[in-house]
């Protein structure tokens, strides 16, 4: 009974995407009408997502600053240093293949979506002030991303000082949080159903070519950061030949994290790895589960890809200061990224934010990303959790080498 139970065991959540993908795209091409009726699905989807994701930015970035233990004996920070530099570096590379390569989607946008486009870098940070000061209630109810993170840091920055009871209190909640957002992804394959049936129904098939072209920036400046940019980053720190590290790392690491889409899950496989490459006991115990919290390349390429991507959909201009200022905050954002899968794409609201672009918009961004999240979620976990071990290791060779 054991064994039969195991052969019907349901599949995995990229599974279930996949197929939600495919009879969406075969309802569309027989029935239409149909195609059309099961877009509440979609819609109830993405409202789901819109409810729950203000509240999972609040609660997780203050409990991961409440938490944070001070006073350990590592060294770590050289890896912070390079987490930082990989992340920061991983977003401009994504702003920069959007530039090379603009993505369109199609998207339901109020009349009204494209006329609050900023003038420039001015507004822009004009703008971003505004939103940091608003007041935490308001900036619930209206998905006022950017405040929220800054009430976020200032309340896990407070409560570092509390009891331990309370900063246990805070880890629970965001822990029921997590739950909650787990809870509203594993009907992803719904959503994803719906939106695809009505996307098509409504457009054709050329909305697919969209996704692909998508699909292709967002693996493709993954790749590029995997291959030529953290290699970039190691041989600088460590005056050596990077790519034996970068290769093994990829192949040991990068290749279970593509298939368990969690880089939390790849942490044990990275500390064996740590382990084999010899390196120190005490750093890697910390710096690893910390990479997996923080050190989010793929995250960052993805929030600025998907982000760029709805503004050149909304024909809004982007100047160079405005694009680095998207670097910015999508390397703040990614580090602040739900460990679920799907979690990147939380936080692409927060960026388009930047631009003056509703919610309403920016969450039919997301619900795109989870169409070509089947890939890209997997490439994004396998780049980051990677990264994590390239950079642990590169740092104890420049520490070695000093």
């Amino acid at each position: 009974m054991t064994e039969r139970s195991a052969s019907f065991r349901a599949p995995s959540l990229v599974v279930q995407i996949v197929i939600g993908l495919v009879l969406g795209i075969a309802l569309a091409l027989v029935w239409p009408q149909g195609g059309k009726a099961v877009g509440l699905l979609g819609t109830v989807f993405i409202s789901a997502l819109k409810a729950v994701a203000p509240v999972l930015v609040l609660v997780l970035v203050t409990a991961s600053i409440a938490n944070h233990q001070q006073g350990q004996k590592t060294h770590v920070r050289g890896i912070l240093l390079l987490y930082v530099i990989g992340t920061l570096a991983a977003a401009m590379v994504g702003v920069g293949a959007s530039f090379l390569f603009p993505s369109t989607l199609t998207l339901t946008a109020p009349p009204e979506a494209g006329m609050s486009a900023p003038g420039g870098i001015g507004e822009v940070l004009k703008t971003l002030l505004m939103q940091v000061v608003d007041n935490p209630v308001n900036a619930l109810v209206k998905a006022n991303y950017i405040g929220l993170l800054a009430w976020a840091v200032g309340l896990g920055l407070a409560l570092r000082h509390a009891s331990i009871g309370t900063r246990t209190l805070v880890t629970d909640l965001s822990q029921a949080i997590t739950w909650l957002v787990r809870v509203v992804i594993r009907f992803a394959p719904l959503g994803v159903f719906g939106i695809v049936a009505s996307l098509l129904a409504e457009t054709g098939l050329g909305a697919l070519k969209d996704y692909l072209h998508l699909l292709m920036v967002l693996v493709g400046a993954m790749l590029f950061m995997a291959l030529v940019g953290n290699p970039l980053i190691v041989a600088v720190g460590t005056r050596r030949n990077p790519y034996p590290l970068v290769l093994r790392c990829l192949r040991e690491s990068g290749i279970t994290a593509f298939f368990t889409r969690s880089s939390a899950a790849n942490i044990p496989v990275n500390m064996e790895l740590c382990r084999k490459l010899g390196l120190h006991e005490e750093t890697y115990s910390v710096a690893i589960p910390l990479g997996a919290t923080i050190n989010m390349a793929g995250a960052a390429i993805t929030i600025s890809v998907l982000t760029l991507a709805a503004v050149h959909t909304l024909g809004i201009a982007v100047d160079l200061p405005t694009a680095l200022l998207l670097s910015v905050v999508a390397a703040v954002g990614a580090c602040g990224a739900s460990g679920v899968p799907g979690g990147s794409l939380l936080l692409i609201p927060l960026a388009c934010g930047l631009f003056g672009i509703s919610n309403d918009v920016a969450m039919q961004v997301v619900g795109v990303g989870f169409i070509v999240g089947v890939v890209q979620d997997s490439a994004e976990t396998a780049l980051n959790s990677s990264t994590d071990v390239v950079f642990v290791a590169a740092a104890e060779q420049a520490r070695l080498r000093d």
